[in-house]
């Protein structure tokens, strides 16, 4: 049995108030409606999914955010800008609930934007964000990785953060059928439920040669550290730099924790993850979710009997 691993806190570790948000892809998985669309844009119930991450790094506390996009991706800037004529007809009409949806993006927090453009991989997203970021810890949100409005990850790992310093990134328990679509931690216990030190990490291995079940998700607190080894890190799976080989140096040289989270998250990268977190978020909604279950049941209901009756036909032929 592992010996649980301590791991002093320095006095005063710097507050994070800073986030990157990398959204430079091409959203191929979702032609043809990213073709002229950035898959962030994306709707999910009336709300782009970039909001929902945006929100999130606002309600942690982080009020100025780093948005790292590539050609093509000016709706997205378009989306966190004040759209002065769309805000005074809506003013003009009295319609004041509309008015505060349009105007919330804008207000969130302190949106910055900056071009990619090679796209070299995640990990050159990351460093593209180092002349904003300084010599401070900042925190990096993955637009594809929707955790649940209601859930506190990314609070929580601040406050691991706050103290043991070093990075602390986000980990769930898979099963290992899947755990080649991941990049994947080495851990080891601290001691305190749920947090544990992060020795090493793997990008997508096998099965057979993962070091552990637990994933790594699109949410990272990181030490300005990562900067320098990503300067050196040289291109990796499909001639990308990955930001798993940073984070593996970092594992081994410096100090990295993870916290484990079971809460409700959506992969909207996925099409069939992307429709299932339209539905579960739908439902979630006071406004939408009652009326919009009752239909839900009475359609798969109807998908049910639809499919006994073709049961019952094939049988009396």
């Amino acid at each position: 049995m592992i010996a649980p691993h301590s791991t002093a806190a320095p006095a005063s570790p710097r507050p994070v108030r800073k986030a990157v948000v990398p959204a430079a892809g091409l959203g191929t998985r979702f032609l043809p409606a990213t073709k002229a669309t950035p898959k962030e844009m994306l709707p999910v119930v009336d709300k782009p999914a970039i909001q929902y991450v945006v929100e999130e790094a606002a309600a942690a506390g982080l009020d100025d955010i780093l948005m790292v996009t590539g050609r093509h991706k000016r709706a997205i800037e378009d989306h966190f800008d004040h759209a002065v004529e769309l805000e005074q007809a809506l003013a003009a009409k009295g319609d004041t609930v509309r008015l505060d949806a349009v105007r919330d993006p804008a207000r969130l927090a302190d949106i910055h934007h900056i071009r990619q453009g090679d796209p070299l991989g995640l990990g050159h997203a990351v460093l593209c964000a180092r002349h904003h970021v300084g010599n401070q810890p900042f925190a990096v949100l993955l637009g594809d990785d929707l955790i649940d409005p209601r859930e506190t990850l990314l609070s929580r790992m601040l406050e691991v953060r706050d103290r043991y310093a070093g990075s602390v990134v986000a980990l769930m328990e898979v099963d290992p059928a899947q755990i080649h679509l991941y990049g994947c931690a080495a851990v080891e216990p601290t001691g305190e439920a749920g947090v544990v030190r992060v020795t090493g990490l793997v990008e997508k291995p096998s099965a057979q040669t993962a070091p552990s079940r637990y994933a790594v998700i699109g949410r990272y607190v990181l030490d300005p550290a990562v900067f320098g080894v990503l300067e050196r890190t040289p291109p990796g799976r499909g001639g990308e730099i990955q930001l798993t080989d940073a984070l593996q140096d970092l594992a081994t040289t410096g100090t990295m924790h993870g916290v484990v989270f079971d809460g409700l998250r959506y992969d909207t990268g996925d099409k069939a993850d992307y429709l299932r977190t339209v539905v579960r978020l739908a439902c979630a909604r006071p406004d939408l979710g009652p009326e919009f279950m009752g239909w839900l049941k009475e359609f798969v209901a109807g998908l049910e009997n639809d499919g006994a009756d073709t049961r019952d036909r094939r049988r009396a032929a």
